[in-house]
């Protein structure tokens, strides 16, 4: 039984911490964005695989492996494209609208590489 109903199913920001924040969440969040993005500021407790490194056969984290997968990068352009790819691949994955810009406008955490508050860019 799939956790989310519709592969291409877009989530909110708010529906996306829920599914992914907190012990024992269903979902991972999976930021799609590049290296340099991701150390100026991402979710807590997200995953990093890049979107270009997705397109050429990258694995996932060994943590997202056959989990169900909530996909981020800045805007939802990148993460509506990983969401696709990896349902391609077998993945139940679902992308958050918006992306990184609105989950910082919704108030909710961004931390940089080393755990401080972050941006994003």
């Amino acid at each position: 039984m799939f956790l989310f109903r519709n592969r291409a199913e877009r989530v909110t920001v708010d529906e996306a911490r829920r599914r992914t924040q907190g012990t024992g969440a269903p979902a991972v969040l999976l930021d799609v964005r590049e290296q340099v993005e991701w150390d100026a500021g991402h979710a807590p407790g997200a995953l990093h695989t890049p979107l270009s490194r997705l397109a050429t056969g990258a694995a996932l984290p060994a943590a997202a492996q056959g989990r169900p997968l909530v996909v981020i990068c800045r805007s939802g352009n990148r993460s509506q494209r990983a969401a696709g790819l990896l349902a391609e691949r077998g993945a139940e994955a679902v992308d958050v609208k918006g992306g990184m810009q609105a989950w910082a406008a919704a108030g909710h955490p961004v931390v940089d590489g080393r755990g401080n508050t972050g941006s994003i860019s």
